[in-house]
């Protein structure tokens, strides 16, 4: 099997780099230009042309997009970019995987929905992104869909990883300083490590190749349901039992409202990970298991 993965250093994508090394060849690119075996490639989203002149080079049994424009605030400016990475670039890999008979493997947010509620949101739920980053996702999840090729799309939530920045790093970096922190208490999500989104779409990926039927959106996070506040409070809580030393006292609860920013945020975020679970037989662990295995590896470097 040849695979395609796009945005290999990216948190997600560095993780599917060492998932998909034990199912097939792995062609893995990022923006910058490359010597492949198959000639210099770049897989720059934002060069529509290029992208499309790459997976034509490659022609492999897989594509799979861990790349994207992830900058939610910045997307409300920079909306011909984000459009063109997150809708656009989507459209071509989706038509250059309907003309190969090619599987694409592609990565989504809970940004498609407004946040309402309390119930976790189904794959079914009506969509209705409340910033301009959702928005664009979601058109990428739709073009993908009307394509006609065969795809898995992950929607998420909250993804960290061991490797890059994150929220619980930036959470132990203030730690060190402060002896207050003020963190948002009322929205509602799961952390998503990056390894578990490698690891199950690998999983899904191989089941789907022989039912091509299994085609289609699932939600993937971890199980249970925390708050911004409550995830600090845990890292800090997890760090300082292995031995961490940090100058924080108080974690104070706040609203959304007292925290404005750019782009709007959703308040639930939960996701409703049955379909996956019963369509791949899959387990998922709880969200702290993986937070305790991210600061492990990343307070012992």
């Amino acid at each position: 099997m040849k695979i395609l993965l796009l945005g290999k250093n990216g948190q997600v994508g560095w993780e599917l780099q060492r998932a998909l090394g034990v199912v097939g060849e792995v062609i893995a690119l990022d923006r910058n230009p490359a010597l492949t075996a198959y000639g210099t490639l770049a897989g720059d989203l934002a060069d529509l042309a290029g992208l499309r002149e790459a997976i034509r080079q490659v022609a492999p049994d897989v594509i799979v997009n861990a790349a994207a424009y992830t900058a939610v605030d910045k997307a409300e400016t920079e909306r011909d970019l984000a459009h063109t990475i997150n809708a656009l670039a989507s459209q071509v890999m989706a038509e250059e995987a309907k003309r190969l008979d090619a599987f694409l493997v592609h990565y989504s947010t809970d940004y498609v929905f407004d946040g309402g509620g309390t119930v976790a949101w189904k794959e079914s739920d009506e969509v209705a992104p409340v910033n301009y980053y959702g928005a664009t996702k979601l058109e990428g999840e739709q073009l993908i869909v009307a394509s006609g090729c065969k795809h898995l799309i992950f929607r998420t939530s909250w993804v960290y990883a061991a490797r890059g920045n994150n929220f619980a790093k930036t959470m132990l970096r203030l730690a060190k300083d402060r002896t207050s922190l003020n963190v948002i208490a009322d929205q509602i999500g799961v952390p998503t490590g990056a390894d578990l989104l490698a690891d199950v779409a690998v999983m899904a990926l191989l089941q789907a190749r022989t039912k091509p039927e299994l085609s289609g959106i699932y939600h993937l996070a971890p199980a249970g349901e925390t708050s911004w506040h409550a995830y600090a409070q845990y890292v800090i809580d997890t760090a300082r039992a292995m031995g961490e030393l940090l100058a924080v006292e108080t974690i104070n609860p706040i609203a959304t409202t007292e925290y404005p920013t750019p782009a709007g945020r959703p308040l639930n975020s939960r996701l409703d990970t049955k379909k996956l679970r019963d369509s791949f037989s899959i387990h998922l662990p709880d969200w702290q298991s993986g937070v305790t295995r991210m600061l492990m590896e990343a307070l012992n470097k």
